[in-house]
C-alpha cells in the first residue's frame, strides 16, 4: 500500500466515509457495456449455477442450471450464454476503420468499436477463465458431443481473461478493482474484496457499508447458510420455484454494478484512457480474425519460450501503464514524488537558444534553472521527462543548494523543439512556469530477444513436442477476409475428439501465446512507439 494510499484510508476511518485517490477515471467505460454475474455451486469445480447477464439495467436475463452436477446440463448452460454473449461481441463488427502503420507507409483496417463486460470481482473472472478452459476444446460431434456454440464460447471466454491479465485493458473489467483504482475505503483490501460493502463506503459511508457485509452475495461463491437451507433442497427436489430465487439473489448485485458505471463516468476520462481503448480494439480486430481464418484454439499451457514472451510483454504493459497512470493524474504521480523519482518546481532561468557546438554539427540544447523545495535524489547525467512534454528530454546538469531553502536543478533539453536550430515557440518551459519532472518515461521499450522454440534447452523441458494424436482434419482457408468480414460468431474449428480437456495438450495448438493477448499487452500507441527524438 502506498503512502497516500494509506492516508486516505485513515481519513476514511476519520471521516467515515470514502477517500478519492484519483483526479481522473483511468479505465475505459463503455457507453453499452454488458454486465455478467456468475453464481457457482460450492463443493463442485467450476460448477455454473446461475448467471444474470444484459445490456439494458431494466432487463437482466438469467440463466440458471437446474442440476449443476449434471454435465449435458452444464454445457446446455454455456451454449444459452453463448446465445447471450456471441450477439453482442457480432454487433461491433460491422465497422471498420484505416489505421496508418509503418510511419503511414500503409494501413491496417480494425473495428471502430469493441465490446466490454463487466463481472462484480476478481472471482468472476477466475470463473470465467476456468469455464472457457473446460469448453474451448469441446467437440460438436463424436463422443459427448456439445452444442456449435459451446466451444466457440470458450474461446471467446478465455480470450477476455487473458486480456483481463494485461494492465490497462478494459475489454473484461471487474468493478471491485475498477472502483479500488479510484477511492479508498476505511477497511482492509481484502475487506474491500466484499462489493457491497465496497460500494457503500463510496455512495452513502461506513453505516451504510456496515449493512451492506450481510446482503447478498456478488458471486461467484454462494454463502454456505444459503447453501444448506434453500440452495440444496430445492435442487434435491428440482423445485420449479428455483429460477426466482436465484434472481432474487443476484438482484442487488445487477443494481450495484450499474450503479458502479454512474460512479465512474462522473470521473473524467484520463487522457491516456483513448490511447489504450484503442489496444483493445485492435486485440478484438486481431482475435476476431483469428476465429474467421479458422485459428486453433488458445494452448492449455504455453512453451518456455512461449511463457517468456507473454511475462515480457505483461512486465511491459504493466511499466506503461503505470507511467501513463501517473502522466493523466497529478494525484498519482504525487507518489513518485513522495519517492524521490519526481519533483516540482518553477523555472528560473532558460536559454531557449543555446548551441552545442562540441560535436560534428551543431545542435540546439537550451538549458533551464528549475527550482525546487522538494527532495532530489538525480545525480547529475539523469535523464527527466515533464508530463506536459513527454517527448522532450532533460538531462539532469547539476544540483546545487540554494538559500534559504531547496535546490537548483540544471537540465539540458533535447528533442520535442523541432528540427531546427531555432526551437518551436511554447516548446521550451519560460521563466515563471510550473514544472514536474520525473524519471517515468514513456519511451519505447523494444522486447529482448527470445530463442526459437525448438532451441529451447532441456532445463525447460526442451523443444515442443508435437501430439501423438492426429487432429482432426479441418478444411484449408481461404483468403484472409477484412476484419469487417470476420464476424465473431465464426465457427470454431474442431479439436480432437479424444482430447480430454484435463490431460493432454490441445490438438494444432500453438506454440505460441494468444496472438491477440500480445497485441493487447504489445501494442504502442504510434506517437510513442515514433517519438520526436529529434535535436
Amino acid at each position: 500500500m502506498s503512502t497516500l494510499t494509506a492516508l486516505a484510508r485513515a481519513l476514511a476511518v476519520a471521516e467515515g466515509r470514502a477517500q478519492p485517490i484519483a483526479t481522473v477515471r483511468h479505465l475505459h467505460v463503455h457507453d453499452h457495456p454488458l454486465i455478467l454475474i456468475p453464481l457457482a455451486m460450492a463443493g463442485e469445480a467450476n460448477a455454473p449455477l446461475a448467471a444474470l447477464v444484459g445490456t439494458d439495467p431494466a432487463r437482466p436475463r438469467l440463466l440458471a442450471v437446474a442440476q449443476p452436477r449434471n454435465r449435458d446440463d452444464r454445457f446446455a448452460f454455456a451454449a444459452e450464454l453463448a446465445g447471450v454473449l456471441v450477439p453482442y461481441l457480432d454487433s461491433f463488427t460491422d465497422r471498420t476503420e484505416d489505421v496508418p502503420v509503418d510511419r503511414g507507409k500503409d494501413v491496417r483496417q480494425r473495428y471502430v468499436d469493441a465490446p466490454q463486460i463487466w463481472v462484480p470481482n476478481p472471482g468472476g473472472i477466475d470463473f470465467l477463465r476456468l469455464f472457457g478452459r473446460s469448453t474451448r476444446f469441446r467437440t460438436v460431434d463424436g463422443e459427448n458431443p456439445v452444442p456449435a456454440a459451446v466451444p466457440l464460447l470458450g474461446r471467446w471466454l478465455t480470450f477476455f481473461t487473458n486480456t483481463a491479465e494485461v494492465p490497462g485493458s478494459s475489454l473484461l473489467v471487474n468493478a471491485v478493482q475498477a472502483l479500488g483504482l479510484h477511492w479508498a475505503t476505511g477497511q482492509s483490501g481484502a475487506e474491500d474484496a466484499q462489493f457491497g460493502a465496497q460500494l457503500a463506503w463510496i455512495e452513502s459511508g461506513a453505516a451504510a457499508a456496515r449493512e451492506a457485509e450481510n446482503g447478498p452475495v456478488a458471486g461467484p461463491a454462494t454463502d454456505p447458510d444459503f447453501d444448506n437451507r434453500v440452495l440444496a433442497p430445492l435442487i434435491e427436489r428440482s423445485a420449479p420455484e428455483l429460477p426466482d430465487v436465484l434472481r432474487d439473489l443476484l438482484l442487488p448485485t445487477w443494481e450495484r454494478m450499474w450503479r458502479t458505471l454512474t460512479l465512474l463516468r462522473r470521473l473524467p476520462a484520463g487522457e491516456r484512457v483513448r490511447l489504450r481503448w484503442d489496444t483493445d480494439r485492435d486485440a478484438f480486430t486481431a482475435f476476431t480474425q483469428h476465429l474467421a481464418e479458422g485459428g486453433p484454439p488458445q494452448p492449455r499451457r504455453d512453451g518456455a519460450v512461449a511463457a517468456a514472451a507473454r511475462l515480457q510483454r505483461l512486465e511491459n504493459a504493466a511499466t506503461r501503464y503505470a507511467v501513463q497512470r501517473a502522466f493523466d493524474d497529478p494525484l498519482v504521480l504525487a507518489e513518485y514524488r513522495l519517492t524521490g523519482t519526481a519533483f516540482a518546481g518553477v523555472v528560473t532561468l532558460a536559454k531557449a537558444d543555446r548551441i552545442d557546438d562540441s560535436g560534428k554539427r551543431p545542435v540546439l540544447r537550451p538549458r533551464i534553472m528549475v527550482h525546487t523545495t522538494e527532495p532530489v535524489r538525480m545525480e547529475p547525467g539523469t535523464s527527466l521527462t515533464s508530463p506536459t512534454r513527454p517527448s522532450q528530454k532533460a538531462r539532469v546538469v547539476s544540483v546545487t543548494p540554494a538559500a534559504p531553502e531547496g535546490h537548483d536543478v540544471l537540465l539540458e533539453l533535447s528533442g520535442g523543439m523541432g528540427r531546427k536550430l531555432v526551437a518551436e515557440p511554447g516548446s521550451v518551459p519560460a521563466v515563471g512556469e510550473h514544472l514536474i519532472l520525473t524519471t517515468l518515461s514513456e519511451a519505447y521499450r523494444p522486447s529482448g530477444v527470445l530463442p526459437d522454440p525448438a532451441e529451447t534447452p532441456w532445463t525447460h523441458g526442451g523443444p515442443p513436442t508435437p501430439t501423438d494424436q492426429t487432429p482432426t482434419p479441418q478444411p484449408a482457408p481461404t483468403s484472409a477476409p477484412a476484419p469487417a468480414a470476420a464476424p465473431a460468431s465464426a465457427p470454431a474449428p474442431a479439436s480432437d475428439p479424444a482430447s480430454d480437456p484435463a490431460s493432454a495438450p490441445a490438438p494444432d495448438a500453438a506454440p505460441d501465446a494468444d496472438p491477440a493477448l500480445a497485441t493487447a499487452a504489445d501494442a504502442e500507441p504510434e506517437a510513442s512507439r515514433h517519438a520526436d527524438h529529434r535535436t
